[in-house]
């Protein structure tokens, strides 16, 4: 599994777009702060380890995410990674930055699995080095295309809009697949 969090604002990431010659597009919005929170990553089944067709591996990436109100901290990152804990069954090998609140997550998790629990293993990936970590690209996709020149209404709008992005890239196993590209981690 590798994680992160990401933050979504409601003022619009202003991108190139298509226009009529002489015509400059307008994105109206409020002048607001407003933002979502998410947690999420991806997740790498054993089956999906290199011992099967190429094809079938890149098919059997799953992403998982949550979306909070406010800014991600430990008591939101613990749950997360419990929750995870549930939904997969067997041993796991979480990979992270080195955020101050994934140490404190991961440690407040640890602390409270059962004795007779799978196995875990905790990887920690360098210091700034947000393009090894394929999670990254899940935020970058859902900004930079899906919600591009998007100008929410407010907070339950945008919301609506984020959830539906981390849907849709969960149901594309492609895309999902060409983050571990763009990480240079091959599937």
């Amino acid at each position: 599994m590798f994680y992160d969090e990401s933050g979504f604002m409601l003022r619009p990431l202003v991108r190139q777009t298509w226009a009529p010659r002489g015509v400059t597009p307008i994105v109206r919005c409020w002048d607001r702060r407003d933002r979502l929170s998410v947690i999420g990553g991806i997740i790498v089944p054993a089956s999906a380890l290199p011992t099967r067709a190429h094809a079938a591996r890149r098919h059997q990436l799953e992403a998982v995410f949550r979306i909070h109100p406010r800014n991600i901290r430990t008591p939101e990152a613990t749950e997360f990674l419990r929750a995870l804990d549930r939904h997969v069954n067997g041993a796991l090998i979480v990979v992270q930055d080195k955020l101050n609140v994934h140490k404190a997550a991961v440690r407040r998790w640890l602390a409270g699995r059962p004795p007779d629990a799978p196995r875990v293993m905790v990887e920690w990936l360098p210091s700034y080095a947000p393009e090894l970590n394929p999670a990254e690209q899940l935020w970058n996709h859902g900004k930079r295309v899906d919600l591009a020149n998007l100008a929410p209404t407010d907070r339950e709008d945008l919301r609506g809009h984020v959830r539906r992005s981390l849907i849709r890239q969960r149901c594309s196993p492609n895309l999902l697949a060409s983050a571990f590209d763009r990480a240079g981690l091959h599937l």
